[in-house]
């Protein structure tokens, strides 16, 4: 017969190796768990498919921590994602350190001016930037913004300014219009670009996703504004948003599933830029607001007829998708989907024959992918000089993943590209 001291030790032994299995099979629930919520299915031809998908589980995680608090009435669901990209955007480095910055008001509104060390004298070219986000995120001094106006600044020797516009929820629309027109026309005064040794014959105004929609904007407003004896020379619009009348476009169901912009939270972002109601987002999304039976749209519908405006080899097999019957009363409750100033595709040519020479990248997995595709082309046909950079690889988003720590092939190519094309015409 065993002694005690023995069945003790097996028995421990039996014990030790049955919580080992336990925690292997809890171990092994886990993994599959958190692979199950990362793994998501994306096109083969996109950028980095493996690292985007771990980004966009992060992304999808802060959301879902905002909608919760929320819920909760802790915070604004628009506060927590932001805190949380402020605080990842504190970890990218300070690059192109020997670029000299100010923190200034222009009019009332909050800018920061990046300068290149010395002057010999000459003028330099200038860049004003307008940062994306959904009208509602961002952090435009910290992270990849404040290092892309680096890289402007070193690369094309030229003065950057980026406008820090307030966001939602504190302000809706048109407040972040405004305050990027009130910058841009204080900064194109003579006596200031003169302050900053600015060419008035070389200035850019650029801006990606919500910023490239404010930067479209904005040089609509300043092509058209007979106040304002200094123009743009170029705008630059990096998968801009410009319109909110059509969810179905060919690249929004092609890519209403594909991070990290999906078509539901490009809905939400609009929404919340105008100040309505968030339940709305189904409504926008099957396009109930711009259903057959409003004639009001048939006035408007050829300015973002993507069957017309788009080559066929981005239509593919997709279809038009309009209700026969809608909802009458969004178009009512929320005006400010047919203002130009907030849907610069709904432009009127003459507006468009104002604008200056424009530079539109768009990535070919992106909902937004169609919007800047037919900008581009309604530009084209009211006689402006357009370059389409398309990447077949291209994310929304990417231009902001081309700085350590997320960086994306794409994303460094497309700051290469559009800095170059940039330094060649500016």
């Amino acid at each position: 017969m065993l002694s005690n001291p023995l069945i003790a030790a097996e028995r421990k032994e039996e014990r030790h190796h049955f919580m080992m299995k336990l925690l292997c099979g809890f171990t092994l629930l886990l993994a599959i768990a958190v692979a199950y919520y990362i793994y998501i299915p994306l096109p083969k031809t996109i950028s980095e498919p493996w690292k985007l998908m771990v980004l966009d589980a992060t992304f999808r995680g802060v959301v879902m921590m905002g909608d919760v608090a929320h819920s909760m009435g802790l915070s604004h669901r628009v506060r927590v994602i932001n805190s949380a990209i402020v605080n990842f955007e504190s970890l990218v480095p300070i690059t192109n350190q020997e670029i000299q910055i100010e923190d200034i008001l222009f009019d009332g509104v909050h800018v920061r001016v990046y300068q290149p060390p010395g002057q010999d004298g000459k003028l330099r070219r200038a860049v004003m930037f307008i940062h994306g986000g959904g009208w509602a995120l961002g952090a435009p001094k910290l992270g990849s913004y404040d290092s892309l106006c680096r890289q402007m600044a070193a690369d094309l020797d030229a003065v950057v300014v980026t406008v820090d516009y307030r966001m939602a929820p504190d302000v809706h629309f048109p407040v972040q219009y405004e305050e990027c027109v009130q910058a841009a026309k204080h900064f194109l005064r003579p006596e200031v670009l003169t302050k900053y040794s600015v060419n008035p014959e070389r200035v850019a105004v650029c801006g990606d996703s919500a910023g490239g929609n404010l930067a479209a904007a904005v040089a609509q407003r300043i092509g058209t504004d007979n106040t304002t004896t200094v123009k743009f020379k170029l705008q630059v619009l990096v998968y801009p948003v410009l319109q909110a009348l059509d969810f179905n476009t060919a690249s929004y169901q092609q890519n209403q599933n594909v991070p990290i912009l999906y078509r539901r939270l490009m809905a939400r972002f609009w929404l919340e830029y105008l100040g309505a109601d968030l339940k709305l987002v189904h409504s926008l999304m099957i396009n109930n607001h711009t259903a057959q039976d409003q004639s009001l749209m048939s006035l408007i519908r050829s300015k973002l007829d993507w069957t017309t405006l788009l080559p066929k080899r981005v239509i593919k097999h997709y279809k038009p998708v309009f209700p026969v019957t809608g909802s009458l009363s969004i178009l009512k409750d929320i005006p400010a989907l047919l203002d130009t100033r907030a849907a610069p595709l709904l432009a009127e040519d003459v507006v468009l024959r104002m604008a200056p020479r424009a530079y539109i990248m768009t990535g070919e997995h992106d909902v937004l992918r169609d919007d800047g595709m037919m900008y581009a082309r309604r530009l084209e046909l009211a006689g402006v000089s357009v370059t389409n950079e398309h990447y077949e690889d291209g994310f929304h988003g990417c231009v902001s993943f081309g700085f350590w720590p997320c960086y994306f092939s794409v994303g460094i190519r497309a700051v290469q590209n559009y800095i170059a094309w940039l330094a060649k015409h500016l």
